[in-house]
Formats: structure tokens, C-alpha cells, sequence
């Protein structure tokens, strides 16, 4: 599925601040159809009743998916950007680490659609989330 390797390593060096590395989102696992990240559950990503902020999880799905997508494509002839995203939130996390798994519903040549399943450390799900990434040609420099 993947049209360049990548490690979670190589992943997780990726240059510059950005949303991802402000809220300390690591990739854990790439597999042969699907990406795995966490991300911690604390005073950068909790909203202010003391548990995990629907937008972080947010953050985490779409992250999850944007960089999937990028690694399904020609990175020289195209980009991955998020186009739609939905979310369920079905229970409140206060501490620990979430981990999101993202998998492919759907890869085509202008779109790609994602599961995103986001665990507890118990293994309990608190989120599901759908995220539409539009596949466009690379701006020219």
C-alpha cells in the first residue's frame, strides 16, 4: 500500500514545529496496512474539566491520516491535504497516552478516506474518526 518506506523512526524526525510535534504525537508502528501514533493526555491536550480535548483528537486523526496519505503517494508530483474530517467521542481519557491507528477505506488518485481508531492505555476506545485527504498535483516552486 505504501509507495515509499518509511520507519516510525524517520517519521518522527521530521523537520520543523508543527502541530503534531507541539502536542508530542510519535509514531509507534508502521504496518503492512496501517500507521500507528500516541499522543499524551496532559495540560497541552486535556480542555479545562481535566480530561483529553476533542480537537487534540482531532489533531491526532488527521495526522495520522495526512502522513498516511503522503506515504501512499509520489511526494515529487503530489500532495496529501485534509479535506474532511468527522469524529465520534465516545469516552473522557484524564491521564496517560492515547494511541490512534489509521487505516485505508479507500485509495484512490485524487482522494484517500481513513479509519482512525483512537485507544486508551486500557485499550478502550474513546474515539473513532473519518478523515477525506484530497491527493493534489505539487505547486510548482
Amino acid at each position: 500500500m505504501w509507495f515509499t518506506s518509511f520507519s516510525p523512526e524517520s517519521l518522527n524526525e521530521r523537520p520543523g514545529q508543527h502541530l503534531g510535534t507541539l502536542l508530542d504525537i510519535r509514531f509507534t508502528e508502521v504496518s503492512e496496512d496501517a500507521l500507528t501514533a500516541t499522543m499524551p493526555v496532559d495540560e497541552r491536550t486535556q480542555q479545562p474539566a481535566g480530561i483529553l480535548h476533542g480537537g487534540a483528537s482531532v489533531v491526532l486523526a488527521e495526522t495520522l491520516g495526512s502522513v498516511a496519505s503522503t506515504m501512499c503517494i509520489d511526494q515529487e508530483k503530489f500532495i496529501a491535504v485534509g479535506l474532511e474530517v468527522n469524529a465520534n467521542h465516545l469516552r473522557p481519557v484524564k491521564s496517560g497516552h492515547v494511541t490512534g491507528i489509521c487505516k485505508a477505506l479507500h485509495i484512490g488518485a485524487k482522494t484517500h478516506v481513513w479509519e482512525i481508531r483512537i485507544y486508551t492505555d486500557k485499550g478502550k476506545m474513546s474515539c473513532i474518526c473519518r478523515l477525506t485527504v484530497a491527493i493534489l498535483p505539487k505547486p510548482k516552486a
